[in-house]
């Protein structure tokens, strides 16, 4: 398919090239703006809850198969749709581009969305966030002095005088440059299937724990290895994490009787139940695809405790928090909840 789109674009004059680029990105804009109607629906009835997603970004990121990035973008312009449609023409006509209604969203209002939508027509990223600085000025930044991560800083040799772009420099033309580099954003990166880059800011207490950690460490790992310092504090963490979530233990208690009645669930039946379900939400949609969400995990009662449900583990399923709410809202009617994923984990984004 694609070679032969080549091939037609090739067969073009240069003036027939030119239209029809012109035509395709228009059709492009408009596609756009029907696909956010078409999710500030979804998101507004919340479909993905029923096809066994947690949240719009997931359905984005799994169905629709966009990137993080777009999956952002596109459900939070999607959200905006729903309180300002008059935001699709723009888009349709490309007088905002995705980015400019996501960075603006926040902070349009009733009252101020026509002006600021329509000062933002044709701006680029830069100049938006100009515009949203005027519309929200920052305090003056204090003066300071700190101390720079150590590999903010390099010095890099200018090109020579002869160079193409390079002009005369004062100290000579091998006289050095100090370039400041920013401080790099946290990053996860695989390096091999079973080895990762993992690169973040840590305060001065967090750094002090890890040295103080390695110390404690050296008869048990020699070189202080960061890594494998770091897995042990997280095995720790977790393991009491999921001591106080779950009841996860090595010896459990004798079960101790409770009143029928009581919504309490007994620890065993919370370790069995994380075990069936593999700490995961066990919402299946009708399709029979499973939710995918690890986090915000509740647990739920099949039959609901209000009708008699028992906290039994054949009655006890985990949920995410958006699908045991919409599971309430099937059995007892709907509510006014909002959609939960206010907030994408952002990713870096």
């Amino acid at each position: 398919m694609i070679p032969d789109l080549i091939a037609h674009a090739t067969r073009l004059s240069d003036r027939e090239l030119l239209d029809q680029i012109e035509c395709l990105a228009q059709r492009e804009r408009e596609a756009t703006a029907a696909l956010i109607a078409h999710l500030a629906v979804i998101d507004e009835r919340r479909l993905y809850l029923s096809e066994g997603f947690s949240c719009l970004f997931t359905y984005c990121r799994q169905v629709l198969h966009y990137s993080e990035h777009a999956a952002y973008n596109r459900m939070e312009v999607a959200r905006a749709v729903r309180k300002y449609p008059v935001i699709l023409e723009l888009l349709g006509d490309g007088s905002l581009s995705l980015t400019a209604v996501r960075l603006l969203a926040p902070e349009l209002t009733p009252a101020n969305h026509l002006d600021v939508l329509r000062a933002a027509r044709h701006l680029g990223k830069r100049e938006v966030a100009e515009l949203l600085a005027r519309l929200r000025p920052q305090p003056a930044v204090p003066s300071r002095i700190r101390q720079l991560p150590t590999r903010t800083a390099s010095l890099v040799f200018d090109p020579p005088p002869n160079a193409e772009g390079a002009g005369e420099h004062p100290l000579g033309p091998d006289a050095p440059t100090l370039q400041i580099r920013p401080p790099a954003k946290p990053v996860v990166v695989p390096l091999s299937p079973k080895r990762y880059k993992v690169q973040f800011t840590a305060t001065k207490e967090t750094h002090d724990l890890l040295r103080r950690a390695q110390d404690l460490l050296r008869h048990q790992i020699p070189n202080g290895d960061e890594g494998e310092v770091i897995a042990r504090a997280l095995k720790v963490l977790v393991s009491r994490l999921e001591e106080e979530k779950i009841a996860a233990t090595d010896r459990p208690r004798a079960r101790v009787a409770t009143d029928a009645r009581s919504r309490h669930i007994p620890a065993e039946v919370k370790r069995q139940v994380w075990a069936r379900d593999g700490g995961r939400c066990a919402f299946v949609a009708d399709s029979g695809r499973r939710c995918t969400e690890q986090g915000f995990l509740e647990f739920h009662h099949a039959e609901p405790h209000g009708v008699g449900g028992k906290a039994t583990v054949d009655n006890i399923e985990l949920r995410c928090h958006s699908h045991n709410g919409y599971e309430a809202n099937a059995y007892y009617g709907p509510t006014q909840i909002e959609p939960e994923f206010r907030t994408v984990r952002k990713l870096g984004l």
